[in-house]
């Protein structure tokens, strides 16, 4: 028998969710859509002179799945540089696709494990770490660090 989609640790990490609250001065904002099933994402940046994240913002609107997704993103996102973020976003797609077996060096992903069924699902999984990605390559291109 698989695991359930929402579990109690799921939804532990959608009630707790890091930095959720806009910044006021960022570097670069990134919105990212799921049109499957209508969760949002706003993500803030600010970004410490070597490029690596220095402050996070982010509002999530979105289903349980995907502000679990959010709360993990969020909890080790400061400190991490373009290339962490797009290897932890690539590694879950790849992932919750079964082209992997694991989830990647991120943290916490693992718990997604039951979604990987429920393809209908992923991209509101995945929404936290594109927007977030996408933020930083913003920020780095609009700012001289």
């Amino acid at each position: 028998m698989s695991a359930p989609l929402y579990n109690a640790d799921i939804l532990r990490l959608a009630t707790n969710i890091p930095h959720h609250q806009r910044l006021t001065a960022p570097h670069a904002t990134a919105e990212r859509r799921s049109p499957v099933c209508g969760s949002r994402i706003v993500v803030d940046v600010s970004l410490a002179p070597d490029g690596r994240i220095l402050a996070l913002g982010q509002e999530v609107r979105a289903c349980a799945l995907g502000q679990a997704a959010a709360s993990l993103m969020g909890a080790h996102a400061i400190g991490m540089a373009l290339q962490d973020i797009e290897a932890a976003r690539d590694a879950l797609a790849d992932f919750l696709a079964g082209k992997r077996d694991d989830p990647g060096a991120w943290p916490g992903l693992k718990i997604f494990a039951p979604a990987r069924p429920h393809v209908a699902r992923h991209p509101s999984i995945r929404l936290p770490f594109e927007a977030l990605a996408e933020a930083v390559v913003q920020a780095l291109q609009g700012h001289d660090l």
